[in-house]
């Protein structure tokens, strides 16, 4: 399979919904959680780190992690939507906005994705899993440093650079072939834009910010597990060193 649509929307512009909904109307979709949650994707996030050290604008096999896909959102796709734009030149463009604008954007990925490369707790997990460490690795300059280009610490800046990116992908995307998208405008434009009919189901709004405040709780159990087993070998090693060599 192909890739017949390219999400060119930042993470954070109800994306996790969008993926939701592509899948439901056919549309097997690829999303940030494909990289961290599927088991037999495992693979993807050694791609994805090659993608990140290399050079903008740098084309990739990129079947190898959208072989089983249609379509694509959220990061890391979005960071390589101009690439992708090329390999897949009859592919449509998504550009997913966030309903409440530029500023709730902001809000929304300073409470959820954006600190949770940096906290210590994940630091903890990259020390001890090799995973872990590919993946913070790409996120920090795949994600915050190509695309977001070291922007969002500073708001002003961040803000300015999401109404940018939207600029830029209207500039080089064919009319026709854009839609740019809000998910509360729900099926209609989505299915129109697709050529599919419109499901009578509402459209999905899943609404994740408890996970990844659930998430941030498993990460802290995690870490201090890791800390705690880490104090119980050293105590261990120090009275063994003592007991036998002093």
């Amino acid at each position: 399979m192909a890739l017949q649509i390219i999400g060119a929307g930042f993470g954070r512009t109800g994306t996790l919904s969008v993926y939701t909904a592509l899948n439901q109307l056919g549309f097997p979709c690829y999303h940030m959680y494909e990289v961290q949650e599927i088991k037999e994707n495992k693979s993807h996030v050694d791609f994805w780190l090659k993608v990140a050290n290399a050079e903008p604008g740098t084309q990739q096999d990129w079947e190898q992690v959208f072989s089983k896909y249609t379509a694509a959102v959220d990061n890391p796709t979005c960071c390589v939507w101009r690439e992708l734009l090329a390999a897949y030149p009859d592919a449509k463009v998504l550009l997913t906005i966030h309903p409440g604008g530029a500023q709730a954007w902001y809000e929304s990925t300073m409470s959820t994705i954006y600190p949770m490369v940096y906290i210590w707790q994940f630091k903890v997990l990259e020390f001890v899993t090799p995973f872990a460490r590919k993946l913070g690795g790409m996120i920090r300059k795949l994600v915050w440093q190509r695309l977001h280009k070291g922007t969002m610490n500073d708001r002003d800046k961040a803000i300015d650079l999401y109404h940018q990116h939207i600029a830029d992908v209207k500039a080089a995307v064919p009319a026709d072939r854009l839609l740019i998208f809000s998910s509360d405008q729900g099926w209609k434009p989505l299915c129109e834009f697709l050529g599919v009919p419109v499901p009578e189901s509402e459209f999905p709004n899943v609404n994740d910010r408890a996970a990844f405040k659930n998430k941030i709780k498993k990460l802290t159990l995690g870490a201090c597990v890791i800390i705690g087993l880490g104090l119980i070998v050293s105590a261990v090693l120090i009275y063994v060193a003592f007991r036998f060599f002093a």
